[in-house]
């Protein structure tokens, strides 16, 4: 009974001792190799850092001579320092078709129409969030009043007093003093306003 009560304790006294000497080299390469580890992503970093273009980053601000040919872009400027003025609409975007190297670069519009602009104008690199903001359809009245839209009401079914289109027998334009096609609520034309261009025949 001594006997086997001596070979238990020398048996647990080794095996603590295994433990303890497996569990030191254990910690000391976990310690090394979470070292290396950090190290290789720090320089990994560093390489990404240094050749990382600027341009490939989406919601940069910068201007247009600093970008390249091709680049989505959104929020643009149309004199330098003025601020945002075209693309800033949900979902839209405009591309860069020339490299901007001279004065002024060429850039495509959402609606197509290719526009020079400024070189030294700004730009933010991607395109406007929200892209199915149009598809959203209201579900009734009220949540288009919700949105500050208030009811439209044809000039045709007014009465004279109150536009241009009022009045008359039937469907009529030309009723009350304005007889002259699509006419605002205030006597301006609809189309294209009045014109203002001079005439570039001259008699």
């Amino acid at each position: 009974m001594a006997l086997l009560r001596g070979r238990t304790a020398s048996l647990n006294l080794f095996n603590r001792l295994l433990h303890q000497s497996f569990r030191a080299p254990n910690r000391n390469l976990s310690s090394v190799a979470a070292d290396v580890h950090n190290q290789s992503t720090i320089e990994n970093m560093k390489r990404d850092l240094l050749n990382l273009d600027i341009n490939s980053q989406i919601g940069s601000c910068m201007p247009i001579a600093s970008m390249r040919i091709g680049t989505f872009i959104h929020n643009i400027e149309v004199n330098p320092g003025q601020g945002g003025k075209l693309v800033r609409a949900a979902g839209t975007s405009a591309k860069i078709l020339k490299e901007p190297k001279s004065r002024y670069c060429l850039i495509r519009l959402p609606s197509g129409a290719e526009k020079l602009i400024d070189t030294r104008c700004r730009a933010t690199v991607g395109t406007v969030s929200n892209p199915s903001h149009g598809a959203k359809k209201l579900r009734k009245a009220g949540q288009s009043r919700w949105l500050g839209r208030r009811p439209v009401v044809r000039g045709v079914a007014m009465n004279p007093v109150d536009h241009p289109h009022g009045g008359g027998e039937g469907r009529s334009k030309s009723s009350g003093s304005y007889g002259k096609g699509s006419r605002t609520p205030w006597g301006k034309p609809c189309k294209c306003g009045f014109k203002t261009a001079k005439n570039r025949r001259r008699n």
